[in-house]
């Protein structure tokens, strides 16, 4: 057991070797703050995910490593799409590739919203998640209209887990539609579980649900050993019509 704690665990970004406590020694609140410091190397980016463990920070931060208790997310096969929605992956013509253009994905999930005030993904984190993209380890979904790249997201896979990171849309329904032929394709694939962190409306219309983070841990330890049933770079498998 661990005791109560009011600050987070501080990781030495000069000694790489530290690693991160149990999510167990997470804070109540802010509700998952686990520990700061460290950096963003693939190594330990992926040790953090491996353990439910993801950084999300602001530029004038230090990185923080976070495991909210509950955590966020979707089973596969409990994918909800809205009739709205139905319509447009059968008739918006949008094209959804996979890996096509990751750079420009992550380019665009960093541009600020009109209800934010600047980005948690600063130069630096998008660096890393290059990084990742470059050795396999982290994909893109794209939805295209008429040539022009609307919308998508990107994440990391472990396994058979997919963790959610961002999202963009500039027209209408553009990264739902992204997101649905992307979970389609991860079933298909044999994936057991979609990272969503925490609560959106958003995310929950779509099927996503929060279960205790014991939970969660339990089976990122079943599915992250699971040997990855797809090579890099990823592509999409199923015809449109198998989503809708």
């Amino acid at each position: 057991m661990h005791p109560n704690r009011t600050a987070p665990y501080w990781i030495d970004p000069a000694a790489p070797g530290t690693g991160f406590p149990p999510v167990e020694a997470a804070l109540r609140e802010p509700d998952g703050l686990l520990a700061l410091g460290g950096d963003l190397s693939p190594s330990r980016l992926l040790d953090a995910y491996r353990r439910g463990i993801f950084p999300w920070y602001e530029a004038d931060q230090p990185i923080l490593w976070w495991s909210p208790d509950p955590r966020m997310v979707l089973f596969p096969e409990r994918l909800r799409v809205s009739r709205s929605l139905r319509k447009s992956l059968r008739n918006k013509g949008f094209e959804v590739t996979l890996d096509r253009d990751f750079a420009a994905v992550i380019h665009a999930c960093a541009e600020p919203r009109a209800y934010e005030r600047g980005t948690w993904l600063s130069p630096a984190m998008r660096h890393a998640y290059l990084q990742l993209f470059r050795l396999g380890h982290a994909h893109s979904a794209e939805a295209w209209l008429d040539g022009e790249l609307v919308g998508g997201l990107y994440g990391v896979a472990i396994g058979r887990v997919f963790y959610g990171e961002s999202m963009f849309s500039r027209v209408r329904d553009a990264s739902k539609v992204a997101f649905v032929r992307l979970v389609r394709q991860l079933q298909a694939w044999g994936f057991g579980l979609i990272d969503c962190q925490v609560h959106t409306d958003h995310l929950a219309s779509l099927g996503a649900a929060p279960i205790p983070r014991a939970e969660f841990i339990h089976l990122l330890q079943q599915l992250c050993p699971a040997p990855a049933p797809a090579a890099s770079p990823w592509r999409l498998e199923l015809p449109g019509s198998d989503v809708a």
